[in-house]
């Protein structure tokens, strides 16, 4: 039997790492890429010990130029046809956009828009000319809403979330045998709620935060079910039914006073 692999972005920890974990208990074989080549080896030596496959590791940081063509490019040169593709690295500054470093917001938009459509392009090709695989792009709920003093990272996932759902039409609609799955979470306890290097924390009610091993597993189940979107969380789901209701300024408003008391 051929063996079956999948290359997760952002796999060192968090929810990239229990994606992994997800995908390997399913027998697939994992490709980890982070920036931290220790973090990597770490988790590739855990996944191994745990389930009976083989990983691979490849430190490359996404919002360098090219980062996405080089990646795909040692892909290929391992030889190794990715089945399925997870793009879940991203990056989040909180703050007031004017009080943001610019560089930082210009890595956020490479890394959570260039890199993942890049990848998502390259990989996508590979797979549509093999007639079979799958792509799951994390996205977030903070896509479904404009949220002031977060705009770049809830601007960034708003474009996930459009540019996954029309992408999987498309490949639906050209036979490709390729399933795009966009995931969005909400609050998830991972070091973007505890993180003081991307501005100011995040004090989110314990009651609001899923589990970074929740949302893979419901991520993947997704994916393996050909399905286009995935909000892990019956409230969440119904939340972001909601929200869509009511005028766009006006949750806007909401959001940006509830955020603002959040970061203080």
């Amino acid at each position: 039997m051929k063996s079956k692999y999948a290359l997760v972005t952002g796999a060192s920890e968090g929810i990239g790492f229990e994606f992994c974990k997800v995908l390997a208990s399913k027998g697939y074989n994992i490709i980890l890429v982070a920036r931290t080549l220790e973090k990597l080896q770490n988790a590739a030596k855990t996944l191994e010990r745990s389930f009976d496959i083989e990983t691979q590791v490849i430190s490359s940081d996404l919002t360098a130029p090219n980062a996405a063509q080089n990646l795909f490019n040692e892909v290929l040169a391992k030889n190794i046809s990715v089945d399925i593709l997870v793009n879940n690295a991203g990056l989040l500054f909180n703050g007031f956009f004017i009080d943001i470093d610019l560089a930082n917001q210009e890595k956020v938009l490479q890394c959570n828009i260039l890199a993942l459509t890049s990848l998502s392009h390259l990989f996508a090709n590979d797979m549509a000319q093999r007639g079979s695989g799958g792509i799951v792009n994390v996205s977030s709920t903070a896509a479904w809403m404009a949220i002031p003093n977060q705009n770049i990272y809830a601007a960034s996932k708003a474009y996930v979330l459009s540019f996954s759902q029309a992408l999987a039409d498309e490949m639906r609609a050209s036979g490709s045998g390729v399933t795009i799955t966009v995931v969005c979470p909400s609050y998830t306890d991972t070091k973007m709620l505890d993180n003081p290097d991307q501005g100011d924390v995040m004090r989110i009610p314990n009651s609001m935060i899923l589990s970074p091993e929740y949302v893979a597993k419901k991520g993947i189940e997704a994916c393996l079910a050909g399905k286009h979107t995935c909000i892990p969380g019956l409230s969440n789901r119904i939340g972001m039914a909601v929200i869509q209701l009511f005028p766009k300024m006006w949750v806007t408003k909401l959001f940006g006073r509830w955020y603002r008391q959040l970061q203080q």
